[in-house]
């Protein structure tokens, strides 16, 4: 048994380890041979000295609305492509998704809503009873076919949700189709993924 002194260094302290050897070799390998670059250097190689502070209120107020309308600007274009994480709640998770496929991949009767609700607004400042019962009649007429185009598309809606996530929670999924069906296509958020038949 051999004495170690205090301060000294064993003998088997001393002799080279192979592996050591071995792992400095691979961080030469892989590049790795310089220093880590401060946290201030690297970020001034990537994007420039950082702006100087602000030195009014108002110009602090300026630059953060600035920033906020860029944000916006790209989260919009995300969520309209169908971002996930930068949907509202009420659009998000895969139901939702195969609902508006659903809903754009048909011609619904209800794209034509804000059309016939801008005719039922302009007759009632016509004064004219013939334009006011025909007006009428029409939203009748369309309302019938409405229905009639909501209950097949529902069951469209059910029997794709039964097939294709049948372990996901369809609650609220009929409605939520019913809603996107009433809008233009083309002003539809998110845009459709799918062309319509």
């Amino acid at each position: 048994m051999k004495l170690r002194l205090p301060g000294r260094k064993s003998t088997a302290d001393t002799t080279p380890d192979p592996s050591a050897d071995l792992t400095d070799q691979l961080v030469k390998a892989s590049g790795k041979g310089r220093p880590t670059p401060k946290r201030n250097e690297a970020q001034g190689r990537r994007q420039g000295p950082p702006p100087p502070p602000p030195t009014t209120r108002k110009e602090a107020y300026r630059r953060m609305r600035e920033s906020q309308s860029a944000n916006r600007g790209t989260a919009r274009a995300a969520a309209a492509r169908g971002d996930e994480n930068y949907l509202p709640a009420r659009d998000r998770g895969p139901v939702r998704r195969l609902v508006r496929n659903v809903v754009d991949s048909r011609r619904n009767v209800g794209s034509l809503f804000l059309l016939i609700a801008a005719l039922a607004v302009v007759s009632f400042f016509v004064r004219n009873a013939y334009v006011q019962t025909y007006t009428s009649l029409l939203l009748m007429v369309f309302f019938v076919f409405f229905i009639v185009d909501c209950f097949f598309m529902s069951r469209k809606i059910k029997k794709a949700i039964a097939e294709q996530l049948p372990k996901e929670n369809p609650k609220g999924a009929v409605w939520y189709g019913v809603s996107r069906s009433t809008m233009i296509r083309r002003w539809r958020f998110p845009k459709p993924e799918v062309d319509q038949a």
